[in-house]
């Protein structure tokens, strides 16, 4: 009888314990960017926190407030130069919208004339002038967001450095897996996050650079400008930067620079679409020796499921479910059904 009521506690506990943490990632799921983002500076510093802490002997609080403003600078530089950047291209498309609309008329009636579909109609052009008029409150509204995300994540990141023993220790307490298993899980993360955070951006800045050049050279304005866009567009793989490139080989084709057209296609294939492929195959290898098809399906995937984190969350996730699964038959399958977890307090 005792023995049923102490299971009737644990189950009636445990429903609570699942109902808790259902909540709480419901209304918390709004933070997720900030939290993965905390994990990926976590990871990327940790090494050089517990260098300056342990052996030269760092006051910890001191040295996570360094490493919180130093982020903060490599973080606001960038968003600084962008937005310098932008900013007056969006005001003067804001304050030509009539000329860029008949811009973009023109383009639509080349390719009319050349495949007899019309690409912008009528509707399409209300439909985008709609989106104009909408554009600066949803600005506003994710700016309010991304900053919320980024507080939380400089918040957590802090807590994240100051007691991280403590927290790999709780981890590696409660993961169900031999203590080899648990060492190749944790060198599996740092590589695959390592690889993804420098590798990504590292590539889009190449793939950027070179389609800068090729901007430049066949006479698209503002190439500065479309080489950071393409870099942008880099971060997604297969056709991201053909998104960009190839609307801009249609528009001098529309405006009769055949030769400049099909210059860009050329080098837009061999060179800017190669550059990613290259640098693929090289710097990921040499950063975190990730196969590049994980990457590529795992930006796909994490994209859907983190947003912006996603380009690292997303071959982690991959990489984490080929490596549980090999771990899984080296911990629980025929010739180690004997073998028992490892001991936690020894």
């Amino acid at each position: 009888m005792a023995s049923f009521s102490n299971r009737l506690r644990q189950i009636i506990l445990l429903v609570v314990l699942i109902a808790l943490g259902f909540l709480l990632v419901k209304e918390l799921y709004i933070f997720l960017p900030g939290f993965l983002g905390a994990v990926t500076l976590y990871i990327l510093s940790r090494g050089w926190y517990r260098y300056l802490t342990v052996q030269r002997k760092w006051n910890k609080n001191a040295t996570a407030t360094l490493f919180m403003f130093g982020f903060l600078i490599m973080i606001g530089l960038p968003v600084y130069y962008i937005i310098s950047l932008l900013s007056p291209k969006i005001s003067e498309i804001f304050s030509h919208s009539d000329e860029v609309l008949l811009g973009l008329k023109s383009v639509s009636a080349k390719i009319q004339e050349w495949t007899g579909q019309e690409l912008f109609t009528d509707a399409n052009i209300a439909e985008l002038q709609k989106r104009i008029a909408n554009f600066f409150p949803a600005f506003l509204n994710s700016t309010a967001m991304i900053l919320s995300n980024l507080a939380m994540m400089l918040f957590v990141y802090f807590f994240m450095l100051t007691n991280g023993k403590a927290m790999e220790a709780s981890f590696d307490y409660f993961l169900p897996l031999h203590e080899k298993n648990i060492d190749i899980l944790g060198k599996e993360t740092i590589s695959v996050v390592r690889a993804n955070a420098i590798g990504i951006p590292l590539i889009s800045f190449i793939q950027g650079v070179f389609a800068m050049v090729g901007y430049w050279i066949f006479g698209i304005k503002e190439p500065v400008l479309w080489g950071f866009i393409t870099g942008v567009f880099a971060f997604f793989p297969i056709v991201g930067t053909t998104l960009i490139w190839a609307p801009l080989v249609v528009f001098l084709f529309s405006q009769g620079n055949t030769g400049q057209g099909i210059g860009l296609l050329i080098y837009s294939l061999l060179v800017t679409g190669n550059v990613d492929y290259l640098a693929r195959i090289t710097l990921m290898k040499r950063l975190g020796d990730v196969h590049p098809l994980v990457t590529v399906l795992g930006v796909i995937v994490g994209l859907s499921l983190f947003g912006f984190w996603g380009f690292i969350f997303g071959p982690l996730l991959i990489s984490y479910f080929m490596l549980l699964f090999k771990i899984y038959t080296n911990e629980f399958g025929p010739m180690h059904a004997t073998d028992s977890p490892h001991e936690h307090g020894s």
